[in-house]
């Protein structure tokens, strides 16, 4: 096309980089030949048509590495992919400002979503994508229909939504392709929802394509999805990037990249560890070991199960209430206290049940599990579940709590005025079940199989004096193991299923510590006793 005929095709809106809607080009020959070409391969498009913005602001031709060639291959010829990957590897413009581009002017009637954890980052990408259409010469272009911040419409109908993910975002569209960008860093409650409105439209074709791309942000859907992917338990197909992939990064670019922030950044930003964080209750390098399971039953009501009651076996519940409110959420745990290690069976959380439903699944359940003793913790809400548990349901076996003073609060008998069914929660006794809890699990006394309870203790960290969720995560299966820990300390706890687990700890402790300190003396002739003796008592001069 000469530069004469170019000028006689109107733009969208007077731009002249993107050419308007019904505009008709003659093609020459060679247009026709790279035409076919880029329509055939997504990576000879990218490398001889895409421009990107270089760090100073200008343009440059976009070459792909080795992996970025790889990424877009796997992309292409797979509907479900899972992308890992370090920070600042050019993942977004690989998707967003190539394949996807490639994707929108070779195809007709596609509808594509960009959606990140924030609509402002979304905005962005789809505004890498507008800056590599408008470098394109007007030949490859298809006419524009719509052009704004949020989305763009092109002639052959396909479009691109740029929103966050939130629930409601794509509720209603029918995405030939989404892709979400930073999933893991998408709040645990958002993402959940999300995910269960946004897999439906997708999976309802028999072509598109869902693309997930993170790097990890502790262990939550994003891990259990890539966990689960790697296991090949869905159907999403792994894709990893390592740092070392990427030009110039090297030994000396660790070692400096290291100095300048720290391992523990580096390790969850490049080199791709799930658990980053080093104030969490139990250690990192114990939560990476951690392995979940799926439930071998999920009931109606929302129970997880993962091992059915066995006849003549103790087992207890602990219990932690919200108001139902779609925000924190109300939770309990069944643990096998027959004998250590103790084990997880059954585990519930539902952050919009109602406080007047929640206390029969609790009787349900733990009759269910031989009437299992019952620990509810009371602080808000919790004292009418308790009482309703109680009085209405007549489920008699609840523990009993009195305060033993100000600080200090101990199961009871149930003989005390001042009894209450349940715990209120104080520092003190967060304190005594956060500790007994790390000791528990860091030393395989406790085993959790549940992926929820994990993904809760990887972001269960300090906070001044004590434990709780960082921002944007919850604890409340984590609370009800923190309740369970300190239930363990209770003297009622010990007498009731005859074994003191604190005790039989610290002698364990003590044996390997023994066993280390130790000399082992193998003799070579049976010793004679009274010739030891004998000697000793010369050498003294007794």
């Amino acid at each position: 096309m000469t530069t004469q005929q170019q000028n006689k095709i109107k733009n969208y809106l007077s731009n002249p980089k993107i050419k308007a809607v019904g505009q008709q080009i003659q093609f020459t020959p060679h247009q026709v030949q790279e035409y076919i070409k880029c329509a055939q391969d997504e990576v000879y498009f990218i490398e001889n048509y895409v421009k990107i913005k270089n760090i100073d602001g200008g343009d440059m031709d976009f070459i792909l590495h080795d992996y970025q060639k790889d990424m877009i291959d796997v992309y292409k010829n797979n509907r479900f992919c899972i992308t890992k990957c370090p920070r600042q590897v050019g993942k977004s413009v690989t998707i967003v400002g190539g394949y996807m581009l490639h994707y929108i002017l070779f195809n007709r009637m596609k509808d594509i979503g960009i959606l990140a954890h924030k609509a402002e980052t979304a905005r962005e990408l789809l505004g890498r994508l507008k800056f590599a259409y408008e470098q394109l010469p007007m030949w490859l272009q298809q006419g524009v229909v719509t052009w704004n911040k949020g989305s763009i419409e092109l002639e052959n109908g396909c479009t691109v939504l740029a929103a966050s993910t939130s629930s409601s975002a794509v509720r209603g569209r029918a995405f030939a392709m989404a892709f979400l960008d930073e999933f893991a860093f998408v709040p645990d409650n958002i993402a959940e929802e999300f995910f269960k409105s946004t897999y439906p439209t997708i999976s309802s074709g028999l072509t598109s394509k869902l693309i997930i791309v993170s790097t990890p942000h502790g262990m939550n859907l994003f891990y259990k999805l890539w966990t689960d992917a790697e296991k090949k338990k869905n159907s999403f197909v792994p894709f990893e990037i390592h740092w070392s992939q990427v030009p110039g990064r090297d030994v000396k670019w660790k070692e400096e990249t290291i100095k300048n922030t720290s391992q523990e950044q580096f390790d969850e930003e490049h080199e791709c560890h799930f658990v980053g964080s080093t104030n969490t209750l139990i250690s990192g390098r114990k939560l990476r070991s951690m392995v979940y399971d799926d439930p071998i039953k999920k009931t109606e009501n929302g129970v997880h199960i993962y091992k059915l009651p066995e006849k003549d076996r103790l087992y207890n519940m602990c219990v932690d209430v919200s108001e139902g409110l779609g925000l924190d959420a109300s939770a309990f745990t069944v643990i096998d206290i027959t004998e250590y290690p103790y084990q997880l069976v059954a585990k519930f959380k539902n952050n919009k049940i109602s406080p007047i439903l929640f206390p029969s699944i609790i009787e349900q359940v733990a009759k269910q599990y031989n009437m299992a003793s019952v620990l509810v913790e009371i602080n808000s809400v919790g004292g009418q579940i308790s009482d309703i548990l109680y009085h209405d349901l007549e489920y008699e076996n609840m523990l009993m709590t009195v305060a033993k003073n100000k600080k200090m609060t101990e199961v009871s008998g149930g003989f005390s005025k001042s009894v209450h069914r349940g715990i209120k929660t104080s520092l003190q006794s967060k304190q005594i079940g956060c500790a007994t809890l790390k000791t528990l699990i860091e030393d395989d006394k406790l085993i959790v199989p549940d992926f929820d309870i994990i993904s809760e203790l990887s972001s269960f960290i300090v906070n001044g004096k004590t434990f709780e969720a960082e921002i944007g995560r919850t604890d409340d299966l984590a609370m009800c193991l923190v309740h369970f820990g300190w239930l363990v300390n209770q003297q009622y706890f010990k007498e009731g299923v005859n074994h003191n687990i604190t005790t039989r700890m610290m002698e364990e402790h003590e044996e390997m510590l023994m066993a280390d300190i130790m000399p082992i003396y193998f003799p070579q002739e049976p010793l004679d006793v009274n010739k030891i003796i004998g000697t000793q008592l010369e050498t003294k001069n007794w």
